[in-house]
């Protein structure tokens, strides 16, 4: 099975509104490693690794988001696996 990064830049109304939690929740479904955390410039940054399939699922999660969620663009940066362990919601 193939394993990918993905690194993702989520701006818009992601903050404050349950975007971080469901992230974990959602990339935990997947059985997806990594992190999310909340950036000083308003955006939410999110690290995933797994099978390429899972991580696109994660990608096409951003573009939605939480419910209360609003979304305006999504960056990302695909890269090779580091081997990350679980998904944490980091400060």
């Amino acid at each position: 099975m193939d394993r990918t990064r993905a690194r993702v830049f989520v701006s818009g109304t992601v903050q404050g509104v349950y975007y971080r939690a469901s992230t974990r929740d959602t990339a935990r479904e997947h059985g997806v490693s990594g992190w999310v955390r909340n950036r000083e410039d308003g955006r939410v940054e999110a690290m995933f690794e797994g099978s390429e399939e899972d991580v696109d699922a994660m990608v096409g999660w951003c573009h939605e988001g939480s419910p209360a969620a609003q979304v305006e663009d999504v960056e990302v940066e695909y890269g090779e696996p580091e081997g990350i362990e679980g998904f944490e919601i980091r400060r």
